[in-house]
């Protein structure tokens, strides 16, 4: 499935992907989670300085059941379930030396343009240490959605201990909801969301947040500072937008940690300097993940994050198109839609 133009997207035939290499799996994609950073692309064509060529396949939330795999693969089987990570990495630059293999140097992510083609199609061709192999408790769909929970995973881990900790989440989509799903296993005294869409607000209320509301009826500043005196511990952005980190700046106690997890479709934002430097806040971006995809796996399947609730729309493969556009539409208090293969 091509993205063709702005807002446009066709079916189209191509030759099916073949192993390369000896560690290569040859994966027959069954479900696919449409994301928010592949509907920029849908809706603009890029993401920052990442500019598709059309045609182009996006995607990259995926699970699917290995068709095949390479002479160096040996625990690995056709019929096996897997989860997907979508990134593959050199595991031989500065970066990954590190441990940062998720800003190597020679980094290719499903679906991400000048780097792989994504996952919007029947088979695609991942390395052995991209795919997870999932228990017969766990569905497609949870596999599938370990990709943006893992993204939540590994931003509370960036962030500060939840053991006790007071926090905010602004931005109730799916990034938002994994971020929260995490800090509630880890222990998270005090869960604050906010979202500008109702049905978002209302879906976080249903998970067992401590306080949720929509900034543009609500001044969550006011109401949430009138809750927690000593104001929030981290406060994690979610939702790429100038207010909320406005917003997260006067949350924040003194010393207080600003997560940024949220991708602005601008080119810059701005913080108020002195409000930043007299309350000496960190702030820390984030760049997807690393090293969290069994940890959130293992999260799933030992019943600490229930993900099930935020598929709310699935579609056939050929619907795609209908997909991408509830989504950029933020119809119907969609959360996740699913495409089945």
């Amino acid at each position: 499935m091509l993205l063709t133009g702005i807002g446009k997207m066709e079916m189209a035939d191509a030759a099916d992907p073949v192993i390369a290499a000896d560690t290569d799996v040859l994966i027959r994609i069954t479900t696919v989670g449409v994301c928010g950073s592949d509907v920029h692309y849908y809706n603009t064509g890029k993401i920052g300085s990442q500019v598709v060529e059309f045609p182009f396949a996006v995607g990259h939330e995926c699970a699917g059941i290995v068709e095949q795999v390479g002479a160096a693969v040996s625990d690995l089987q056709p019929g096996d379930r897997i989860a997907i990570d979508p990134a593959v990495s050199c595991y031989s630059c500065d970066q990954c030396l590190a441990g940062r293999h998720h800003t190597c140097r020679k980094l290719k992510f499903l679906g991400c343009p000048g780097q792989m083609v994504g996952c919007l199609s029947e088979y695609i061709v991942m390395p052995r240490k991209s795919c997870f192999k999932i228990k017969d408790s766990m569905t497609l769909d949870q596999a599938a959605l370990s990709e943006p929970l893992a993204i939540g995973v590994y931003a509370v881990k960036q962030s500060i201990s939840m053991d006790g900790a007071k926090i905010g989440i602004l931005g109730s989509g799916p990034i938002g909801l994994s971020v929260m799903l995490s800090a509630k296993a880890q222990g998270a005294a005090a869960i604050y969301m906010t979202d500008r869409i109702d049905s978002r607000v209302d879906i976080a209320k249903k998970a067992g947040v401590d306080f949720s509301a929509n900034p543009d009826t609500t001044d969550i500043v006011t109401e949430i500072s009138g809750l927690e005196a000593d104001q929030l511990d981290a406060v994690f952005e979610c939702c790429g937008q100038q207010e909320a980190l406005d917003q997260a700046v006067e949350l924040l106690k003194p010393g207080g940690k600003l997560v940024l997890v949220g991708i602005p479709t601008v080119d810059r934002v701005s913080f108020t300097i002195d409000k930043i430097r007299r309350k000496e806040l960190c702030i820390q971006n984030i760049r997807r993940q690393v090293d969290c995809v069994q940890p959130t796996l293992d999260m799933i399947d030992n019943c600490m994050a229930d993900v099930d609730f935020m598929v709310t729309h699935r579609f056939d493969f050929g619907d795609t198109a209908e997909a991408f556009d509830l989504v950029a539409g933020y119809k119907d208090g969609v959360i996740k839609a699913v495409i089945d293969f």
